[in-house]
């Protein structure tokens, strides 16, 4: 059956249809080797179609324990391969059951090239002609951009949950969550007593009657100046309790700070990117998801830029020892990914409470 990836602009790229339902969403690509299930269930591609630009996907399975949230969250997969043999079709089926479109046999380098020039809406779906696709793919997309722009609140849990932790000693972190990684949880629970977690629209007071030793504020989708009442609620934490924001907390903690964020020309996605540590002095490879950075120009004078991208010079973080804020743009809890970056979590726990 003809599969077909058709951009707003009227660009259609063929492949091979495997399944699912035809899908709207923003298309990007991500760089990573492995982790196509925790790509896949990362809330921060909310809304996203991805392209693999590694050629080979599904080669080694899946196993629900690297799951990083409850469901899938990605609109459509794209590779130039996947794994579909009698021995095992593992990942096809994971899509194709979860309703996901998957298209391979695409030109993928030139779709990459196409996507570095802007990230576009676009749409998979199966069709016997580029004509028919073209048609099928525009009331899609007209649809999809039609919804809420608060994408956290979409991906965000909504009631308050409490996870007791390993360490009996360690601190209790309130969790902010905009579309929280399991990963980031779990190095949370590995280093404290208790963790807290609340929804994207939590109000200060609610957070400070559990009376945490900390804030963590999780990874998440979408634009940040559209989510709403979370960088009000966040400008009211700073001084209050220390707080680290990762990736899309990251950006809310910028916008509290009084910062300006903006969208990237393709966004950093993969677990290839060199990242400048200044505050635990190293050069490591780090795992991003993002479309948006935060201005360094528009940050407070105290909170110093300490991690930088060393692909195009972006902030990677920022850190206030006064205030005690960090915020992190990349992922620290790797899932997929290297693992060196995850001394942040230490330095959280250990410098800044």
């Amino acid at each position: 059956m003809n599969g077909f990836l058709v951009l707003e602009s009227g660009e259609v790229f063929a492949g091979k249809w495997h399944g699912g339902e035809d899908r709207a969403g923003e298309v990007v690509f991500n760089t990573s080797h492995t982790g196509y299930e925790e790509i896949a269930t990362d809330p921060s591609y909310f809304s996203q179609i991805v392209v693999m630009t590694a050629p080979m996907q599904g080669n080694y399975g899946v196993e629900d324990n690297v799951w990083e949230s409850r469901s899938l969250w990605i609109e459509g997969f794209v590779c130039l391969e996947v794994q579909d043999s009698r021995r095992d079709k593992a990942w096809k089926s994971r899509l194709i059951n979860n309703k996901i479109p998957l298209v391979t046999e695409l030109d993928t380098r030139n779709i990459v090239l196409r996507l570095r020039q802007g990230t576009p809406w676009g749409a998979l779906v199966h069709a016997a002609t580029k004509e028919e696709a073209q048609a099928r793919a525009g009331s899609l997309i007209a649809q999809k951009k039609n919804i809420d722009k608060d994408w956290v609140f979409k991906a965000s849990r909504k009631e308050t949950e409490v996870r007791i932790g390993e360490n009996m000693v360690g601190p209790r972190i309130a969790v902010l969550d905009f579309g929280s990684k399991e990963n980031i949880l779990r190095e949370l629970q590995k280093r404290c007593a208790e963790i807290i977690l609340f929804n994207s629209r939590a109000k200060v007071q609610e957070i400070l009657a559990h009376n945490p030793d900390g804030i963590m504020l999780t990874n998440g989708p979408g634009d940040p100046s559209e989510v709403l009442g979370a960088p009000q609620t966040v400008k009211e934490l700073i001084g209050l309790k220390p707080i680290f924001g990762i990736c899309m907390g990251h950006q809310i903690l910028g916008l509290a700070l009084g910062a300006k964020t903006y969208k990237l020309p393709f966004g950093h996605r993969g677990s290839n990117h060199p990242v400048r540590d200044l505050l635990i002095n190293q050069i490591y490879m780090s795992s991003q998801n993002h479309g948006y950075a935060v201005d360094a120009a528009t940050l407070p004078l105290d909170a110093k830029v300490t991690q930088i991208n060393l692909n195009d010079g972006t902030v990677a973080g920022f850190y206030s020892e006064k205030r005690k804020f960090l915020g992190i743009q990349y992922h620290p809890e790797s899932c997929p990914g290297p693992h060196e970056a995850q001394e942040l979590f230490n330095f959280f726990i250990e410098r800044m409470i």
